[in-house]
């Protein structure tokens, strides 16, 4: 065994172009584990290609459900027929993207992220030509754009995508207030207005005055899981918070993880980019672990009271994988669904066909929510908006049951 401080090469280099193919893929991977890559490395040594696999399994893979990708990329990445013979002689030469073969990865950010296009490789362009074609995103490129996961976007795509969903318009049920105001038909007599026209013309009935209701749209409130297991789709129901608050209604927004954090002003910025990016900066548990049970706790003890007024209308987003108990799971969301209008789950993990509600914290939140719907595309945003503008609420008899 040689121990890696031995010998010149580019070994550390690679590793550090490694965990940079894993951070463009979507991995959580800082600069703090490639220097622990490297360190392992120095004290484990190399003994052939399953070791180093489990070296850097280790140091770089923070979360189980990143392994299929991890996996993925270590196989296209280190792919060398001599591999073990040049990782003894510290030898390893760049891997060369043009040289190597594109990959069948179903996650297309990991293809783009290991084979990013040449400039220089690109075709020379056609010759300009007098005629006008608008062929930005096709009707079938939209469409398949609609139904493409968040998880497994590229880069373009995901811009793209940010793009569909800002041209969302959004509506809102129309919610009768106590207040009223004046109106032109028929309706309720405002015998005040009435009053004071015939005082102003002598007593006589001048015409009788009518009123209405006034309505307005349900107060909105967006708790969003931002943990490992979410924080993709996290950050594009951002976006989506930021389109509701900028829209008519009124919208607090949290997200949590470990903690919760309030994110209402945060997403204040008419930019909805520079808003997101206020919040990834501001919260200190993003794409970490989750604790439902007590970002619930707090919510409904410190905030509920606050925010919950008027008939609000809550979107809880999360996967509902709880890491801890969950006993008391079930008295938390059977508390917030006393205190809101209409609790609505957005999970992603009805983008499965099979989906079963298996897991212990899915089961214990299930029969306290109004609506089960999916949240992993475009397609399934544009229910829910139809959701909220309908605002038909779901029986008692179907909450929990109604799964797409």
């Amino acid at each position: 065994m040689l121990p890696l401080q031995q010998g010149p090469g580019h070994l550390a280099e690679n590793v550090m172009h490694f965990g940079r193919v894993l951070r463009a893929a979507g991995m959580p991977v800082g600069s703090d584990r490639i220097q622990l890559a490297l360190q392992a490395l120095r004290v484990a040594g190399l003994q052939g290609r399953r070791d180093f696999h489990a070296v850097l399994s280790a140091c770089l893979l923070g979360r189980i459900e990143h392994r299929e990708l991890f996996d993925q990329a270590f196989e296209l990445f280190w792919r060398d027929p001599d591999l073990e013979g040049r990782m003894r002689a510290l030898l390893l030469p760049k891997v060369q993207a043009r040289d190597a073969p594109q990959p069948a990865a179903e996650n297309r950010r990991l293809a783009e992220a290991l084979f990013p296009p040449r400039p220089q490789e690109l075709p020379p362009p056609p010759p300009a030509q007098e005629f006008e074609l608008d062929a930005t995103l096709t009707f079938s490129a939209r469409e398949q754009l609609q139904k493409a996961d968040f998880e497994t976007m590229s880069a373009d795509e995901w811009r793209q995508a940010q793009r569909l969903l800002a041209q969302l318009r959004v509506a809102f049920e129309p919610l009768r207030t106590r207040r009223g105001k004046r109106a032109n038909h028929p309706g309720r007599p405002d015998w005040r207005a009435t009053l004071q026209t015939m005082a102003r013309h002598g007593g006589e009935l001048w015409n009788l005055r009518w009123r209405q209701p006034r309505t307005r749209p349900p107060p909105i409130v967006v708790l969003a899981d931002i943990s490992g297991s979410m924080s993709r789709y996290s950050r594009m129901l951002l976006h989506f918070a930021h389109l509701l608050g900028h829209a008519d209604a009124q919208v607090e927004s949290f997200v949590f993880g470990t903690r919760l954090t309030r994110t209402t002003r945060l997403l204040k910025s008419r930019d909805p980019d520079i808003a997101v990016a206020e919040v990834v900066r501001a919260v200190d548990d993003w794409s970490g672990g989750t604790r439902i049970t007590a970002c619930l706790r707090e919510f409904n003890r410190r905030w509920a009271r606050r925010v919950l007024s008027g008939n609000a209308t809550v979107l809880l987003i999360t996967d509902g994988l709880e890491s801890g108990e969950v006993g008391e799971l079930t008295f938390e969301m059977q508390r917030l669904h006393k205190s809101c209008r209409e609790l609505v789950w957005l999970n992603p993990l009805l983008r499965f066909a099979g989906f079963q509600p298996r897991a212990a914290g899915i089961r214990s939140m299930l029969p306290h929510v109004d609506r089960f719907m999916p949240a992993h595309n475009l397609e399934s945003l544009g229910e829910l908006v139809a959701v909220l503008a309908r605002g038909t609420r779901a029986s008692p008899r179907a909450r929990g049951k109604r799964l797409p």
